[in-house]
């Protein structure tokens, strides 16, 4: 029988209960990829990550696989904010820079702990942003998503942008809309596979707090997210998305904002996002969160 230590993280949010939950398995090196999936399933969060040591000669600190209760994904922001947040935790890190690998490369995780608690910031893996819909897609889009093309924000396309998983960028004007989307989730579904993206991040400016740019929500059910509360990988390519389409002028080679989520699932928190901006073009995206352990546990399987 195997013995792993499992954490429940919420990230993104310094209040137990809000944020995004999610599943840190940390000693996960002799687990199978079936057991990491059935425990996924099990934990029943958007995503769990499962940190395992790395070989000897590996250039990183740590493996870093992610699962969905129904698929393995390449990536997870919140997860990942999680998982170095529980490592933190039980190893009583200082300061330091992690390298973790992971399906989109070695990234370098930044742990800054202060007092007696930490703050982490990722680098996401790199931006890419594919040309807009055509207007026969974008129209499905919208529809699936209880939208009419009349609530669309006009200088914003609908997009695909990613930093190692993708999301379909929609922007819209109002947040009292956002905040009463109910999306069609199987017409959704059916799309993810034409259109080879599984996530759809509605967002807008409309803020009524000047420290918080974009409000948002973020739907993948056909990975079996209905609707996941705070998304690293929706806010940090949003980031990218505003620079490359001159949404937001940044003439300092370097864009922040605040992206607020989770409001109408009553599990909000928020992030830091930094782009870093080179000939106009989004060079680096980091996110920075805080995050809090709800439990901990050995589970045996």
């Amino acid at each position: 029988m195997k013995e792993v230590v499992v954490y429940q993280i919420d990230s993104f949010t310094k209040e137990k209960f809000k944020g995004n939950p999610a599943g840190v398995v940390l000693n996960a090196e002799n687990l199978t990829t079936e057991e990491m999936q059935l425990i996924a399933r099990e934990l029943n969060n958007s995503e769990t990550a499962f940190v395992l040591k790395p070989d000897q000669d590996d250039n990183f600190d740590y493996h870093i696989r992610y699962f969905t209760p129904t698929t393995e994904v390449p990536i997870c922001g919140h997860a990942t904010i999680g998982a170095l947040y529980a490592k933190a935790i039980e190893d009583k890190l200082d300061s330091c820079t992690i390298k973790i690998n992971t399906q989109v490369g070695i990234l370098p995780i930044d742990i800054l702990k202060k007092d007696n608690d930490y703050m982490i910031t990722m680098t996401q893996g790199s931006f890419s942003l594919e040309s807009a819909f055509d207007p026969s897609t974008t129209q499905r889009i919208v529809g699936a998503l209880g939208l009419k093309m009349e609530d669309l924000n006009q200088k914003c396309p609908v997009q695909i942008a990613s930093t190692g998983h993708s999301k379909v960028m929609i922007g819209i004007n109002s947040r009292t809309l956002l905040n009463t989307l109910a999306p069609d989730f199987g017409a959704l579904t059916r799309l993810s596979q034409e259109i080879n993206c599984n996530g759809y991040f509605v967002f807008t400016f409309d803020s009524d707090d000047h420290d918080i740019l974009t409000y948002g929500r973020m739907f993948a059910p056909a990975i079996g997210i209905q609707e996941d509360p705070v998304t690293g990988n929706a806010n940090g390519p949003l980031g990218g998305y505003l620079i490359q389409n001159k949404i937001i002028e940044a003439p300092y080679g370097t864009f922040e904002f605040i992206g607020r989520q989770g409001e109408t699932i009553n599990r909000i928190g928020q992030m830091k996002v930094q782009v870093t901006i080179k000939n106009h073009i989004p060079e680096v995206i980091r996110i920075t969160g805080n995050a809090i352990s709800v439990f901990r546990t050995i589970m045996h399987v």
